[in-house]
């Protein structure tokens, strides 16, 4: 009977396909520091695929996106994978605690960050920090 759970869901797991990639570029080492020297403002996004927290951050990110086209249009997401870059440059000198943290940067300052929020209201306050620094 167990056997039949199992296989019944991970055949279910397969058909769904992937989980949704963090809904910003992909990083690349040096990537952060060059969207900084050309001026922009950069939300940073330390995710895992596996993390449900990660997930709901995600979809709030998204879902703010698609509701206001500013957000994609004068700031630059960069969506770090915590698995492969957790002992990056970038993770050491911001010192990241742990996936599902968001920070934005503009300059050489932090303006801002979340470490485990989850709420729509808070992720909302960090998008309109990056937001109106991109734009002042």
């Amino acid at each position: 009977m167990y056997r039949r759970t199992f296989l019944i869901s991970a055949a279910a797991t397969a058909l769904a396909g992937p989980v949704l990639a963090s809904p910003g570029e992909a990083y690349t080492p040096g990537l952060v520091q060059k969207e900084l020297a050309a001026g922009r403002t950069v939300f940073v996004d330390f995710y895992t695929d596996w993390c449900t927290t990660c997930r709901s951050q995600e979809r709030t990110i998204s879902a703010l996106k698609a509701e206001n086209p500013d957000y994609t249009a004068n700031v630059s997401f960069v969506s770090v994978d915590w698995d492969v870059h957790s002992n990056s440059n970038l993770a050491k000198s911001l010192n990241i605690p742990r996936r599902s943290t968001l920070v934005v940067l503009r300059g050489n300052k932090e303006l801002g960050r979340i470490v485990a929020g989850t709420r729509k209201a808070e992720i909302k306050a960090l998008m309109d920090t990056a937001l109106g620094a991109a734009t002042a």
